[in-house]
């Protein structure tokens, strides 16, 4: 009979070390999760262009003429007859 001097078995040894690693996971998860959160994510928040620089951007395009352009950035500022 072999003596027991409050020793641990193999088995309670691997439990433990098993949920150690898990605790540890956990923790460096939720510490991940909390910077993203924090940060916003990571990601820069998405802002709509505004008409203006719509206009401005499919000009640059070519897709509109300067004067299309400017008739329509008149019909925005609320001058509709200005050309």
């Amino acid at each position: 009979m072999m003596p027991w001097y409050g020793g641990m078995p193999a088995w309670g040894m691997g439990l433990m070390m098993a949920s150690v690693l898990a605790v540890l996971a956990l923790l460096v998860v939720g510490a991940v999760l909390l910077a993203q959160r924090l940060d916003g994510g990571g990601r820069a928040a998405a802002v709509p262009p505004t008409p203006q620089q719509v206009l401005a951007i499919r000009l640059a395009r070519g897709e509109i003429t300067e004067a299309e352009y400017r008739a329509r950035l008149a019909l925005l500022a609320g001058r509709h007859g200005a050309g």
